[in-house]
């Protein structure tokens, strides 16, 4: 029962971001791939996607992953390990400005 409301209550976190982030962000979409809604959800739950597009210049897959545990061990971003392994797979696929 707890784990279910757990999920209930993050799914409705991640639909209410996504919106939020949608209305103050109308020109910022994320590149089409596998991982993206998710990625969106999850990081949109606690800042702007903006922080994707501006920080890719100087990520590299190693940075995103450093930023993907700080979120989930600092902050408490509630994002499973196979998550988090879908996310990194996004962002180093689509926002790795960094050689």
């Amino acid at each position: 029962m707890r784990r279910t409301l757990v999920i209930a209550c993050t799914a409705l976190l991640a639909a209410a971001a996504a919106v939020a982030a949608v209305a103050g962000e109308q020109s910022l979409t994320l590149h089409e791939g596998a991982g993206r809604d998710l990625t969106a959800g999850r990081c949109a739950i606690c800042h702007s996607l903006d922080y994707i597009p501006n920080n890719a210049p100087v990520m590299d897959r190693t940075g995103w992953q450093k930023i993907i545990q700080k979120m989930r061990e600092r902050f408490g971003a509630p994002i499973s390990d196979p998550e988090a392994q879908q996310i990194l797979d996004y962002l180093a696929g689509n926002y790795a400005g960094k050689s």
